[in-house]
């Protein structure tokens, strides 16, 4: 580990040590695996549990994932089940989705958290994260909830490098959001549009593609991916396999973004709509 990010690690580990006790918010990502390591190392294994939520906007193979990641680093890794698919303003799925999200998550982890007698819930967050439309930071905000590499002044990419020199298994694991994510704002999420999505997303996975979101559009799949994998997708052998496995799962169209895989495009359309607003006040 090189002198410069050995101070990344103090850094993180001198935030996180006069806390005493805490609970890290997991996904099995690689921000809040860093938080979660650096607890486990810095606070003790009793000391340092982490916790997953599990609910249908989480993919089988994301939880799969971070199970087998918290095994790997001896997490004490709490499995909790959010509600928020029992409250209508999530389903609704207006802008403010993840506001509600986040809300049920850290409600179940808060009752995790005092069973256990401690304080201090951690998130992944970054300083990264705080430039972009992101109601669940509000959401964390209110459940007083800590976001340890934000106060370490740490950016996406001291992440990944602490998470390299940690020997972390999913250092260079692409960006990852649930699959409610993947349905345009406004139209309601279900389990069934939220099991279609994870279906035709695990296709492409299976073939091989990485780095990619399907976006649902009731009958019609958009395919997002790296422009890197575009030729691939192009290929009309390989392309005939994508097609036939999402006709299946039940779309009618499937379709390729020529603007590429772009985190958070969803909030494209919130952007157009504030344009027009402000073009037609």
């Amino acid at each position: 580990m090189n002198a410069e990010v050995s101070q990344l690690e103090q850094k993180l580990a001198a935030v996180i040590r006069p806390r005493g006790r805490m609970l890290t918010a997991f996904s099995g990502g690689v921000d809040s695996t860093v938080v979660a390591a650096v607890a486990r190392r810095v606070l003790g294994r009793d000391n340092a549990p982490a916790a997953i939520g599990d609910s249908a906007s989480v993919p089988r193979r994301e939880l799969d994932e971070a199970r087998a990641i918290a095994r790997q680093l001896d997490l004490d890794l709490i499995e909790a089940a959010p509600a928020e698919q029992d409250d209508d303003l999530y389903v609704a799925n207006a802008a403010d989705r993840c506001f509600h999200c986040k809300t049920h998550l850290y409600i179940a982890l808060r009752a995790i958290a005092d069973i256990r007698g401690i304080e201090h819930i951690a998130n992944g967050s970054n300083v990264d994260d705080l430039g972009d439309y992101r109601p669940g930071l509000e959401a964390a905000a209110e459940a007083r909830v800590i976001s340890p590499l934000v106060e370490a002044g740490m950016t996406k990419a001291d992440v990944r490098a602490l998470a390299e020199a940690l020997g972390l298994p999913n250092a260079d694991k692409p960006a990852a959001a649930c699959l409610a994510s993947r349905i345009p704002y406004g139209t309601a999420v279900t389990p069934q549009r939220l099991a279609t999505v994870e279906r035709a997303e695990q296709a492409l996975y299976d073939l091989g593609f990485r780095g990619f979101r399907v976006r649902h559009h009731e009958t019609v799949a958009r395919i997002e991916a790296p422009r890197d994998q575009m030729p691939r997708l192009l290929d009309p052998g390989v392309s005939a396999q994508v097609v036939d496995a999402l006709r299946r799962i039940g779309y009618t169209y499937v379709t390729l973004d020529l603007a590429g895989f772009s985190s958070g495009s969803g909030n494209l359309l919130l952007q157009i709509e504030n344009r027009v607003g402000r073009d037609e006040s």
